[in-house]
């Protein structure tokens, strides 16, 4: 397929709360291709790529991941926006979303709306994502970034946390990108009180809860089907209730000018 869009998908093995986590087999295969196949489900044409680490922890992820087919590429363990960059330059890529793979319960529906947003409006935003400020339930992460922008913080970024989340520098100086955010059309904000992001165990028990329900009926099940799953079962919400609103935010609201502690939330163990 020969297209400048890609969409790259961070993964790895090493992560320090639910090690090996996107390998874990919730019905019948590793819950990362759960993933790929429904971020496969979008209308636009793109190329998907799972950047990984350069670790040999991370060599068995990348080989599964090219045996199923998809294309990997490797690069720097903590610092993703490097990672991003330099998987952008070997691509040749340029328009570059950003889906990190703890989304397994992602809606491929957002994904062309936020995308879509981008390209209908292709020249008017560096920076387009779903997230600043968040509506949907997390775990619907769907970042849109130019390469001249991503090339820019690339170049300048210098915190940590810039490097380590790929694109804060972004948000953080709004003022130097033209921005775009997509809300949920509903005019709802689930973002703090529904979670389907994968972290911790409590949200791998969660999201094999809602396969286990949804999958063998229809293996394309839509954010609709969890939340109507969810309202006819509300036990299942229970599952990672804990952890609502807990997302890496909380450990960097002194250094974060856009975040407030609204946004997020102490894991209390």
């Amino acid at each position: 397929m020969q297209t400048d869009l890609f969409i790259f998908v961070q993964a790895r093995m090493s992560s320090t709360r639910l090690p090996g986590k996107v390998l874990k087999w919730v019905q019948d295969k590793p819950i990362l291709f759960h993933q790929l196949d429904r971020i496969k489900l979008t209308k636009w044409p793109c190329q998907i790529v799972v950047i990984t680490s350069d670790q040999p922890e991370d060599d068995s992820l990348s080989e599964i991941c090219e045996l199923e087919g998809y294309q990997v590429f490797r690069g720097s363990l903590n610092d993703l926006l490097d990672r991003h960059y330099q998987a952008a330059i070997h691509f040749k890529a340029k328009h570059i979303v950003k889906i990190p793979s703890d989304c397994p319960l992602i809606d491929p529906a957002i994904i062309d709306r936020v995308l879509g947003f981008y390209l209908f409006n292709r020249g008017k935003y560096d920076y387009v994502s779903n997230l600043h400020p968040q509506s949907y339930p997390d775990g619907n992460d769907v970042e849109v970034m130019s390469f001249e922008a991503l090339e820019i913080a690339w170049k300048e970024a210098n915190k940590p946390l810039e490097r380590e989340h790929t694109t804060p520098f972004f948000w953080e100086n709004a003022g130097r990108f033209k921005i775009g955010n997509v809300k949920w059309e509903t005019g709802l904000r689930y973002d703090m009180s529904h979670r389907f992001t994968l972290d911790y165990a409590e949200d791998l028990a969660f999201i094999e809860t809602i396969y286990n329900r949804l999958y063998p009926v229809n293996p394309q099940f839509s954010l609709k089907d969890i939340l109507d799953l969810l309202t006819f079962e509300p036990s299942i919400m229970k599952i990672n209730q804990s952890l609502l609103g807990v997302n890496w935010y909380r450990n960097h609201l002194g250094e974060l000018k856009t975040i407030s502690p609204s946004q997020t939330k102490q894991k209390h163990d």
